[in-house]
Formats: C-alpha cells, structure tokens, sequence
C-alpha cells in the first residue's frame, strides 16, 4: 500500500467556522491551521481538547484568528506542545492580530482566555520558513513545504511529502494577482495523492471584472460619500486584507489628489506598517522590481494616518473622513464604537470589504440591510474611586500579605531542609541521640532559653542544642590567574530578552505601538461598564469583494487542471460543500471526501510503494549527466534481495538489451526561437506554431510539464518538406534535450 493519510477535522466543515484539521501521514499527526472565531466561543474548541496531546506537528497557512487565533488557548488549556511551523509574515503579523485583539477586549471586559505572555509563549516557538524550502522533520522521512497561496502576505498552500507521495493543504487561495500580492501557485501541482482544500466561495462567481475597474468603482462610492459630507467606516482586519485597501487608498489618493483624510486605526498599525514594510520580498513581483529599480516602498504611505488608542482617535478633526479600523466582525475594537457613533447619519457610510464571520453584527447588517434598529453593548474601562478603589485597595493589600507569609513559610522549610542535609555527626552543636552525655541533659532550659531569643526568618533546626545562624562555604574554583569564571553566567539568552521586551510593553523587536504599550503598563485599578443600546442604522451599507478568494468558477478551473487523486473538502457551508463535490466527483476525480467534525476518512493511496536500495556494485558502472540542479542516468537492473531481506537493484547477469532513447528536458518555445534566431534562422511565431525559415514548422501539444508537480504527454511536430533546412532544424532540436 501507498503512504497512509487519515484526515479529521475538528472545527470549519459543512459550515464557515474556524479552521483545524487533523492530517496523519504514516502516524505522524499533523495539526493543520488552529483557528478561533471573533466571538472566541471555547465550545469550539472542544474536538480539538481531545486530540491536543497526540499532535506532533502545527502548521499555519495564515495569519487571521480563523487560521491562528486558538494558538494561545490551546497552549495554556490543552497542553499544545508540538513545534509550530509558519511563513514569517504569518508569524509577524499574526502576533500583532493576537495582540490587537486581546487589546480590544482588554479595554471593554475583564478578558481571561490568554494573557500576552500567553501570546509571545506560543508565537516564541515558531520555525519560519520560505516559500519552496523544502524542510525535512527528523527521523520521519517527511518533507514539508510552504507556497504562494495568494490570499493574504505570507499565506501558504502546505505541501507534505512521503514516500514520494504529496499531500496538499490549499484553503482561501487567490488566483488572481493582486496590488500587493501574486496569485496562487498550487496550479503548479499535478496528480497529488490528497488535495484538502475548501468550498466557502463554490456559490459565488464573480463578475469577470478588471481590477483596475474594481478599484475605480471601490474609491467613487468613498468619494462620492466624503463630497456629500459623509463618513466613510471601513471595519477591516488587523494585518491581512487591510493591506490592500491602504495601497489602493493610497494609490488613488495620490492621483486625484483628494484631501479628505485617511485614517487607520488598530492598536498595533504602526508595527503592522512597520513590518510590512521589510516583506517586500513576500510580495508582488510589481513591488518588489519597484524597490529594487528606485527603493519606492510601496508602504510608506503619504495619504494616510495611524492611530493607536482612543485619545488620538478622539482628538481626530471633525469633517468627512474615511476610517478603516479593526475588527472587521465589529464585535470589539475601534470599528465597534465608530459605527455605534456614525450609524444613525444618513449621510455615512459602512463600507465592508469582506463577509463577517457567522453570528457577529457585521454578518448580521451584510443578511439584513439598514434602514433597521440593532443593539449593540457598549463598554469601557473606568478607573475605580471612592469606597470601590478603598475596598480595592484593602483587597490587594490583604492578598500581598497572604503572598508574603506563603513564600515566608516556604522559604522556612528549604532551610529547615537544607540545615537537616549539611549537618553531620561531627558537628559540635548536633545531639547524638544514640550516645547522650549527662552534660547535655541539663542544658534543657537552658536551651530554651536560647531558643526563645530568635531573629525573624532564623528558625533552627530541631536537632541544634542551641540556636545558630545558618552557614553556606561557597567555594570557588582558583587557577593561577584568580577565581575561575564561567563565561555562561554572563550570557543574557535570546528568550529572556525577548520575554524581557513583552512585559515591558515591547513587541518581540521591542516596537509595540506607544498606545499599546500604555495600555499594558497602566496599573490604575479599573472596572467595565455597560449598558445596552437600540442604534437606528440609518447609514449607508455596501459590501464590495475584497476578501482575495478565488471565486467559484476559478476554484472549479483549478481543481479540474491539478487533479487530484483523492480530494477532501472543508470550511464552506453545507450548500456550497454539496455543490462542489457533486461537480468534482463528475469532472475532477471520482475520489471525493466531505468528512463531519471528528470523523475520521482514510484517503490512503492506492498506489503500491516499495523501497528499494541501489547495491554499490550498480552504481559503480552508472554513467550519470548534469540536468539542471539533477544528475540522470539510464539503469539497468534486476531486483534482488540484501542480507538484510530488503529489496536491492543489482546488475543484471545477461548483456543489457537496447533501449529507445528518452528525451529529457522541457523545451520552451519562445527559448528555442531565440536560439534558432542566435543561428542565422529567420522565425516568427504563426497560429501558435513557430515558423522556422521558409518551409519548417514546429508545434508543442499535449500537456505542459507544470512547475512542482509531475509532466504530462508532450510531443514537439516537425511539418515540412524533407530539405536541408529540416535537417538542420532537427539537429538544433535535438541539441536542447538529453538523451539517455
């Protein structure tokens, strides 16, 4: 049998919660995404409680809580230990989305599930890889390896190898190239053993719109709003899609040389612009020839604003405005209080860029348009006065005093057991219980005496006649140049900087946004308040795509050009899954797999794999030529057995029969014209064939050989007349492959 695959999910199917999956290859589990939704519901997370501990590997596809948000939880609650495995922008940026939303809820609710040291402890213990590394886990004979998934900086289509068998994780892929973003490689793939992928855009086909057109459209109902002397509220999240609305904002600003003003406002924008600003090489291919032609950052932003607390956001001028602030669910965070404020103004407009999340107020106005009345709960911390800060106070005061006496009795047991552990029976002041002198005997009271003049913290052991300040001989090491020192003891590690950093308000670079970093170091004892209100929506509401998904006729494309063996589908609701495996089982593979949560499917191979060593003796006479990054050869062979019963290659004992010669390599055409240009041939592409000279023609068909997966049949035609010329193009044809 071939390599054995079991999949189960635990959260995001035939539904659009978070996403985490259970993949196991050969008994080595895979936890794949580990997702939490806005309103951060523990009961989701049960399935994942149950398998915690059996989990030897995480690896995240993107940076947004419906990929990363149960990190901190699961590490606290469930005991996740397992090495975690990312792209460093998923790693940056998700940090930030982590620590913006505990901020946001922080300020509006004595928020429990994690702490930010639960936050850095998680993010602390990712490997960052690049895109196409190949990095091999350790004693599994399995490899795995990030790719563009094309939805947000940093996002991953997942690939694992065993055996030379793939198993591709794609979910919110984009095919289309973006501002800031190149479009999704897992068309490169062909005939992986298991593709999981999602259904959540199957129902939705876009309209077959230029992006150029998109963004016209995107910046004139903001315009149009800000001129008829509106506010325009785009609710976005923390570091992901928000990105290229600031550069299409930004983008236009400029051209039309508008002046209404453009704020962004989390409680980490400033380190969000700040990191993005060093991943350019994550990006498009647009902006990264731009920098590297004339250093143009395509981030540093001259048209927009970052804000990082509520006074700055406060202290804004009055007039029309455009806002994107996060959360883009407006469950919490800047775009919850804003829209509070702005919803009841005709002249406004809420303007979301992406579907909300289920059950949140943004998907709740998205299904049910304005004009309408919603209730929201406002809150907000207020510092404690009066007889509340007076109880506070006391209620601390008593809690220090119980901490001061724990550690006090604690710190009195180590001692009474680290006297009991020096003592011997040649000290002077130990009573020998096995041979008592008369002498002693009559030191009772006495003894008593002493005993009972103690300095606070010295209680002597039991064994003392009298009372006797401990005593430690810390010997040192002498060499001949003085006491011998250990250069270790000097070593600050890298860790307790890092964690150094956090308590103090620092990020792990020690740039946490000066807002952020007040309100983690403010002490000022506090409460929430709420209260309930009835807000008349009467603003505006638009939704316009720009979530980065491909669309249903996209994914639908994709699918039928990779074709899988097997295909799992996940994360989309119940309609949207049904639909897409009814059209893939007729025309991608009829290998279709749509799991509930907890079940578990087996997608093993069919394909029969075997081990085989290669025996000295073959390889001594192999003749091996240079292919790229590769060396080929042609073997002939016989399957033998070693002592060790293993499958072995051995030379065959009969004189090797012919072979027809194999042509390796993969021929461009536009390459090959140039070359035959560089001889003096005249050629020009006709019809999608390359004319070469007067009478020679040459035609590609069959399927192309695809970047990271497998080829299909290709032949390269040769038409016309049998001439010198044919000749001579034959010969410079052969002369681009390897023969074997």
């Amino acid at each position: 049998m071939g390599t054995s695959v079991q999949v189960t999910p635990l959260c995001g199917v035939y539904n659009e919660n978070p996403l985490s999956y259970l993949v196991s290859i050969d008994g080595f589990n895979f936890l794949i995404d580990c997702g939490w939704n806005d309103l951060f519901d523990p009961s989701l997370l049960q399935p994942l409680s149950r398998v915690a501990s059996t989990v030897d590997a995480v690896l995240l596809s993107h940076s947004d809580t419906l990929h990363l948000g149960a990190l901190p939880y699961a590490m606290k609650q469930f005991g996740l230990s397992a090495p975690f495995y990312s792209t460093e922008p998923v790693h940056r940026l998700g940090l930030l989305t982590m620590y913006d939303h505990y901020l946001s809820r922080k300020q509006v609710s004595d928020f429990d599930l994690f702490s930010l040291d639960d936050i850095d402890a998680a993010f602390q213990s990712i490997t960052r890889l690049t895109y196409s590394q190949n990095y091999h886990l350790s004693g599994e004979g399995i490899v795995i390896a990030p790719h563009v998934a094309g939805h947000l900086l940093g996002g991953t289509v997942w690939k694992i190898t065993k055996d030379g068998e793939d198993v591709i994780y794609a979910v919110d892929f984009n095919r289309r190239k973006e501002k800031h973003l190149n479009g999704t490689v897992l068309e490169s793939f062909v005939r992986p053993a298991v593709l999981i992928t999602d259904a959540y855009n199957a129902l939705n086909n876009q309209p077959p719109k230029p992006q150029r057109e998109r963004d016209r459209d995107f910046v004139e109902i903001i315009s149009k709003t800000l001129e008829g002397g509106g506010n325009v509220l785009l609710p976005v999240d923390t570091a992901g899609r928000v990105l290229e609305l600031l550069l299409v904002l930004e983008e236009n600003w400029s051209l039309k040389s508008l002046n209404f003003p453009i704020y962004f406002v989390t409680y980490v924008s400033a380190s969000t612009l700040d990191y993005v600003k060093s991943f350019l090489e994550w990006m498009s291919d647009a902006i990264a020839k731009s920098f590297e032609t004339s250093r143009d950052n395509a981030f540093l932003l001259k048209n927009i604003k970052l804000l990082t607390s509520k006074s700055e956001l406060d202290s804004v001028p009055d007039g029309p405005k455009v806002i994107l602030a996060s959360m883009a669910s407006l469950e919490a965070g800047f775009s919850h209080d804003i829209f509070v404020e702005w919803a009841a103004d005709v002249k406004n407009l809420v303007l979301f860029t992406e579907r909300g999340q289920f059950g949140t107020l943004a998907r709740m106005l998205q299904a049910d348009p304005p004009p309408k009345a919603v209730k929201v709960t406002m809150s907000r911390r207020v510092p404690l006065t009066g007889e509340e800060l007076i109880a506070y106070e006391e209620e601390q005061n008593r809690l220090k005093k119980e901490e001061a006496l724990k550690a006090s009795l604690i710190k009195e047991e180590e001692s009474k057991a680290s006297l009991a552990n020096d003592v011997n029976s040649s000290d002077p002041m130990v009573i020998d219980t096995h041979n008592k002198h008369p002498s002693l005997d009559g030191l009772g009271q006495h003894g008593s005496r002493f005993r009972d003049v103690l300095i606070d913290g010295f209680v002597p052991p039991s064994s003392s006649v009298a009372p006797m300040f401990p005593f430690y001989d810390n010997t040192s090491d002498w060499d001949d140049f003085g006491e011998v020192i250990n250069p270790d003891d000097y070593v600050i590690k890298d860790e307790d900087m890092d964690q150094g950093a956090m308590r103090t308000g620092g990020d792990m670079d020690g740039k946490l946004d000066e807002g952020s970093a007040s309100l983690i170091l403010d002490t000022t004892p506090s409460k929430v308040i709420s209260n309930e209100l009835t807000v008349q929506v009467k603003s505006s509401l638009v939704y316009m795509d720009y979530e980065g998904r491909s669309d249903g006729r996209s994914v639908k494309s994709i699918l039928a050009h990779v074709a899988p063996l097997k295909l799992v589908l996940v994360h989309g609701s119940a309609e949207a899954t049904e639909h897409l495996k009814q059209h893939c089982l007729k025309h991608v593979c009829p290998h279709v797999y749509a799991p509930q949560i907890e079940e578990t499917i087996d997608v093993t191979s069919d394909l029969c794999a075997y081990k085989v060593q290669l025996s000295e003796k073959l390889m001594s006479n192999v003749l091996f030529k240079k292919l790229g990054d590769y060396e080929i050869a042609w073997v002939d062979a016989e399957v033998g057995k070693t002592e060790n019963d293993m499958l072995s290659l051995l030379p065959i004992s009969t004189p090797a029969p012919p072979h027809k010669s194999v042509v390796v390599g993969d021929l461009k055409m536009a390459d090959f014209k140039q070359f035959l240009a560089s001889k003096g041939v005249k050629v020009e592409f006709a019809a999608g064939a390359l004319r070469c000279g007067e009478y020679v023609t040459l035609r590609k068909v069959g399927v192309a050989s695809q970047k990271g997966g497998g080829s299909g049949t290709q032949q390269i035609i040769i038409e016309g007349p049998l001439c010198e010329d044919y000749y001579k193009i034959r010969e410079y044809l052969y002369s681009q492959f390897y023969l074997l």
